[in-house]
């Protein structure tokens, strides 16, 4: 098959779920035999249109910032979307698969699809609803009505959890099939664990609805009762300076390290070496971090929130779904990092689960979902 995966932001010029994921699963099509094109900003020096990992890239503009004050540019939607059309136009494709968020290319897509007859298709990693009040303000109502059109666009849609799928399907969404965000087991497993252990670990962009600031609060209490307990924080993000200045305020900065940014190796090996994940998101879409976790061993402790698909990755067997509540989330840790038999037996079943979400399985689903679209559209 021709297959066309379109996002603006491009792996590994752009890091990110939804970016590592067209990466994946796009040089794997590629390593089977599929022609995979992708369309997105040109991040890289040098032509236009290169070979990279066995996939042919398309930058179809230059690079423009992605978030203005936080948030997703729209200047920078209309502008992709535009310069996108004559780029994907060129070509007849037997799929294309563009990522819903931000939209707008979706539109471009939809256009291309109609011209030439595609099949297209829409990755959702997350439905926001009414959370685009929270993000906009009253202005949410033009995001949530974007999103509501565009949730009308394609015959068949790829939500990466049962979550997002609900949720699509809410705004009249049909012929919706979960594909998972996968992890690349054997490159994990050849990751060797930090020298610098650490209690507890948390990695992630420190954004407000990560709630981070939970968790030092968490640190805080459990300190009573282990003066030495040592937690890391691996991310960057808006959030960050008043993260340490919190540390100080709560008279755990002893206790917590900041890391900043760091490369994936470094990220695995320092999983490797904790004693528990904590993921207080709020809102995830996937959460790949907590099959990453599961990889390196480490049971997880996340939250019940409506809008964190991480919780349904979580079970009994794998670690500690709880209230987004201070006190439920240091019991949690206090539990797994004194009870040794349970997170023995947690780390071996988080093992177990991992291995669901190897990137070559997902691959084979995603090629089949294509097969079938194609045949139908």
């Amino acid at each position: 098959m021709k297959i066309a995966l379109v996002y603006d932001a491009v792996y590994p010029w752009v890091k990110g779920g939804a970016q590592k994921r067209n990466y994946e699963l796009g040089r794997r099509l590629a390593k089977h035999g599929h022609e995979v094109h992708v369309f997105g900003i040109k991040w890289w020096d040098g032509a236009d249109t290169i070979k990279y990992e066995g996939m042919v890239l398309h930058g179809v503009c230059s690079p423009m910032e992605l978030y203005v004050n936080g948030r997703r540019s729209i200047t920078e939607a209309v502008i992709f979307s535009i310069k996108l059309f004559p780029h994907l136009v060129k070509e007849k494709f037997d799929v294309i698969d563009v990522s819903a968020f931000p939209y707008l290319p979706c539109f471009t897509v939809k256009l291309v699809s109609v011209l030439k007859g595609n099949c297209m298709l829409i990755t959702w990693h997350e439905v926001w609803k009414d959370y685009w009040y929270e993000y906009l303000g009253r202005a949410g109502f033009f995001g949530k009505l974007v999103e509501y059109l565009t949730s009308k666009l394609a015959s068949g849609s790829i939500a990466v959890s049962t979550m997002t799928k609900n949720n699509l399907e809410s705004l009249g969404g049909r012929n919706i099939q979960v594909l998972p965000n996968g992890i690349d087991l054997e490159k994990i497993a050849r990751a060797e664990p930090s020298p610098l252990a650490h209690d507890i670990i948390f990695a992630g962009r420190l954004i407000k609805e990560k709630n981070v600031d939970v968790l030092l609060e968490a640190v805080g209490l459990i300190k009573d009762t282990f003066q030495d307990i040592k937690c890391l924080i691996i991310g960057d993000g808006p959030e960050k300076d008043r993260l340490i200045r919190l540390a100080t305020e709560l008279k755990v900065q002893d206790n917590i390290k900041f890391s900043g940014f760091l490369e994936y190796d470094e990220v695995i090996s320092y999983i490797k070496s904790s004693r528990v994940f904590v993921l207080p998101s709020g809102r995830e879409g996937f959460g790949m971090v907590v099959i990453e976790s599961f990889a390196c061993g480490v049971p997880v402790i996340t939250v019940k929130c409506e809008q964190n698909a991480a919780s349904s990755l979580v079970s009994e067997d794998t670690g500690f779904v709880v209230n987004l509540d201070v006190k439920d989330i240091s019991n949690a840790i206090l539990k797994l990092i004194t009870d040794t038999e349970l997170r023995k037996r947690m780390s071996i079943s988080a093992l177990d689960t991992a291995k669901k979400y190897e990137w070559d399985i997902i691959a084979m689903q995603l090629a089949k979902v294509y097969e079938e679209r194609n045949r139908v559209k």
